[in-house]
């Protein structure tokens, strides 16, 4: 086995073991109601990361040789943000104030706009009111899901 398979077997093996975790929990838990969005999800997740370790195993994926240190040092900040977001402020905030608080975090990490304007800070926060919007017509009217509670709804 060459280290460019290895490379892209690893996360294709952490991704496949993720989706059977998700496709387990949304199958086993109950209300059996409040996880039927997640249930469809989970069973596209799994077979689309089949299909990914499937062509990392035959030697079939064969795009890129992996991060270098630099480009995960970029990517480790949005990490923490949503490892915290996602392991412990939804439980204690609720699902919809963590994600404006990670996506304005990220969005300010991220975006190329300079910190130092006001006009930048109030497009990002026009930009994260607009996308909380999308995600609350999204998850609470059109899709009628229960999203986690916590202390601010």
């Amino acid at each position: 086995m060459t280290t460019s398979r290895v490379q892209h077997l690893v996360p294709a093996g952490v991704v496949l073991g993720l989706a059977v975790i998700g496709t387990c929990l949304s199958i086993t838990l109950q209300p059996a109601d409040s996880f039927q969005f997640p249930r469809v999800i989970s069973i596209f997740f799994i077979i689309l990361a089949i299909w990914n370790f499937a062509r990392a195993a035959l030697g079939m994926a064969k795009v890129g040789g992996g991060i270098d240190m630099g480009t995960a040092g970029r990517i480790l900040p949005g990490l923490i943000v949503m490892s915290v977001a996602v392991f412990w402020a939804t439980k204690a905030l609720g699902f919809y104030v963590t994600c404006t608080i990670a996506f304005f975090l990220i969005m300010s990490l991220y975006a190329p706009a300079p910190h130092g304007e006001v006009k930048s800070w109030l497009r990002r926060a026009a930009v994260t009111v607009a996308f909380m919007a999308v995600l609350y017509a999204l998850f609470a009217m059109l899709l009628q899901v229960q999203t986690p509670r916590g202390i601010f709804l």
